[in-house]
């Protein structure tokens, strides 16, 4: 794939978030009025190098119907599995076949409702020359290792510490051969790069910016509603 060519975004909404709490998966609280899911599509949808997206639900999700879908731009609908990386390879199992094993494809979560657009485009155009890439922050606080009572153990370096985020850019094919990989072997993979790394693939870290955060907590759902308005004030103002 040529880095002046788009490509299609799984966008992994099939978990139920249970440290957010309540009846509704986070994925659909209210967010300015629209439910998170909403504005993560929206988002991602208005990009000019996102072809299309693939939509990963949970099996009988009774709330995907009443959402607001991005228009414009082609979306698609799968059914998740236990696992992460069961739904991403049902996100890649459901791309159009004009997608080819060596195309590039993005993985996003659909709780990260503020991914700016030019972070996006610097993971595409770094990452496909690179062979893969992740969005990631490096780590400014300083990192203590616990013991059992929660007491610090010792402080521990924080050079050459990121934080993963999303999306994360790998071929079709090799993403997922890396997670059916893991699966056989009994290893649960808490990201795609991860997958990746157990191949011999070393990702390449592309810096994005520290407010593309991930809905977790009912704080968090404040804090995304501030960015959310921020962010639309910026594209306003320019």
């Amino acid at each position: 794939m040529d880095v002046s060519d788009s490509c299609w975004c799984v966008v992994v909404a099939a978990g139920r978030g249970l440290r957010f709490g309540g009846e509704r998966p986070k994925q659909y609280v209210p967010i300015d009025g629209r439910p998170l899911l909403a504005w993560t599509l929206e988002r991602l949808a208005a990009h000019r190098r996102v072809a299309g997206l693939v939509v990963v639900l949970a099996a009988g999700d009774p709330y995907w119907p009443a959402i607001d879908k991005p228009a414009g731009k082609p979306l698609l609908v799968a059914t998740g599995g236990h696992t992460r990386a069961d739904s991403v390879l049902a996100g890649l199992d459901a791309l159009p076949a004009a997608v080819a094993p060596g195309d590039f494809v993005l993985v996003h979560d659909a709780a990260r409702p503020c991914v700016r657009a030019e972070d996006v485009e610097r993971l595409i155009a770094l990452g496909v020359p690179a062979g893969g890439a992740l969005l990631a922050a490096p780590l400014r606080d300083t990192l203590k290792r616990a013991d059992a009572a929660q007491r610090v153990e010792m402080t521990e370096p924080r050079e050459s510490r990121w934080r993963a985020l999303t999306p994360q850019l790998f071929a079709r094919g090799a993403l997922a051969a890396a997670l059916a990989s893991a699966r056989a072997d009994g290893i649960e993979v808490t990201d795609e790069a991860m997958a990746m790394e157990r191949c011999g693939l070393r990702p390449l870290l592309v810096e994005g910016a520290d407010d593309n955060i991930k809905v977790t907590t009912p704080a968090d759902r404040a804090l995304a509603e501030f960015l959310l308005r921020r962010l639309a004030a910026g594209a306003v103002a320019s």
